[in-house]
């Protein structure tokens, strides 16, 4: 695939903003790094003319590039090839394969999080596991790019995964047979007492308008009183920027949504709601239904966890800060940045973090994430106390950008008191029927909550 078809393309996992590299933006080399450049050219001699075994130019380049970047932040990347065509891939939504959204993390395979109805969610999966051994096969301090590819394969076809998970004794051994995944962006249910639920699982093309179109359908089936809504944003590691202000702009008639600030002028951006250029990608008639509020008198929970990233924690921070919403659940991933896509010729680019995200309070994203107004354990996971030990977050990965405040994860989790509420253990919930904690607590609280009594601090 050629740059120029990434450059067309209006969405983009994890948030990644796609701008062109050009002469006049580059930034100017320092007189004084010449003996840094002479000394790198002085190691790729001796390589060439010393290493065991001759070495491809292409190989010596590559791992140049690529150590450059891994010395910057998690996110920063060299794309050519095959991680061109996962690109590639995520943008178009579908793939065969496991499902599972992962990153490297000191030399392993981390699961992010295991997309929702996916074989490998379906398998056991589960957000924070580390993949050790492909088909007994050890991974470990291998390349993403290879892992990921060798998880894919046709449908029907099986892979034995290998994982650690932080809490356990022992390694689990998975069998997760592939499927097509086709990421169904946005779904919707009717629960009882009509309140709904729009579950939104990444931020591809057109989520915003899904989710217009899913409330109209909740109407229709409530006969136009839907008491209350909850939007979940679990387990949705991100997407395009342009969605994320789109989804946010639904539930907005004004005010800030989100802003970007980074050190080129070009980076320093801010986005509102009720603004036409928000909707560039779309025709003037399918913008205006996006300009203005829908679900306006009904009270809105948005539910997130530790596996809720970038353009999720977009969401739920402009909807927070702005009193439209309650948040609940878990603490957020804590992915604040902004990565831009910069061509390298015509079959190569960095993915470059050039910026940071804020809420309309002015709070960085970044590190510290999204602080729910009412802290939801997921009492449902029999797991949940061993992998709240575990569980991973931006703050987690090696080499991530610092929040300006230097938060601590003490700190962030300063009030650690038992609350009454969320005494049941899991088997108790089993017992009454809830396989879903977090969910059903949400519920409860809206079925509470009368349009008189609006539980939103308006």
């Amino acid at each position: 695939m050629r740059i120029a078809d990434l450059l067309r393309s209006a969405a983009l996992v994890t948030a990644v903003a796609l701008i062109p590299a050009t002469t006049a933006g580059m930034a100017q080399v320092d007189g004084r790094i010449g003996p840094q450049f002479a000394k790198f050219f002085a190691a790729y001699q001796q390589v060439k003319a010393n290493y065991v075994e001759p070495v491809e130019d292409e190989v010596l380049i590559r791992g140049a590039i690529n150590g450059m970047l891994a010395e910057l932040d998690p996110h920063s990347a060299y794309l050519d090839g095959s991680s061109l065509q996962r690109l590639e891939t995520l943008i178009d939504g579908n793939y065969s394969g496991l499902g599972l959204s992962v990153v490297m993390d000191e030399g392993a395979v981390k699961v992010v999080s295991p997309f929702r109805g996916s074989p490998a969610e379906l398998a056991g999966v589960k957000a924070g596991d580390f993949i050790t051994h492909l088909d007994g096969e050890l991974i470990y301090g291998g390349d993403l790019d290879e892992a990921v590819a060798r998880m894919r394969g046709p449908e029907g076809t099986s892979i034995k995964l290998t994982i650690y998970r932080p809490g356990r004794d022992e390694p689990l051994e998975l069998s997760v047979k592939r499927g097509v995944i086709e990421l169904e962006p946005v779904t919707y249910k009717l629960e009882a007492g009509k309140v709904g639920v729009i579950t939104v699982n990444e931020f591809s093309t057109n989520v915003g308008r899904d989710v217009f179109t899913a409330w109209q359908a909740l109407q229709r089936e409530a006969a136009g009183r839907v008491s209350g809504l909850v939007l979940d944003l679990r387990s949705n590691p991100g997407g395009s920027l342009d969605e994320a202000v789109a989804l946010s702009d639904l539930f907005l008639s004004q005010g800030r949504i989100v802003s970007q600030r980074g050190r080129a002028r070009g980076e320093n951006i801010h986005y509102d709601a009720d603004d036409w250029t928000n909707y560039r990608h779309m025709t003037r008639q399918e913008g205006q239904k996006f300009m203005g509020q829908i679900a306006e008198s009904v009270p809105l929970i948005v539910l997130i966890d530790a596996g809720s990233a970038s353009a999720s924690e977009i969401v739920a921070g402009a909807l927070q800060d702005h009193r439209r919403a309650l948040v609940m659940g878990d603490r957020s991933f804590g992915k604040g940045s902004v990565q831009s896509l910069l061509p390298l010729g015509r079959d190569a680019a960095l993915k470059l973090t050039t910026a940071r995200y804020y809420t309309p309070a002015g709070h960085s994203v970044q590190e510290g994430g999204i602080k729910p107004d009412i802290e939801v354990p997921q009492l449902s996971d029999p797991d949940l106390e061993k992998r709240n030990k575990y569980v991973m977050r931006e703050s987690d990965l090696r080499g991530h950008l610092v929040n300006e405040l230097g938060l601590k994860d003490d700190a962030l989790e300063a009030d650690k008191q038992i609350d009454p509420r969320f005494q049941l253990t899991a088997a108790q919930l089993k017992d009454q029927g809830v396989s879903d904690f977090q969910l059903h607590y949400a519920l409860e609280t809206l079925r509470r909550t009368t349009r008189a009594t609006v539980a939103l601090r308006r």
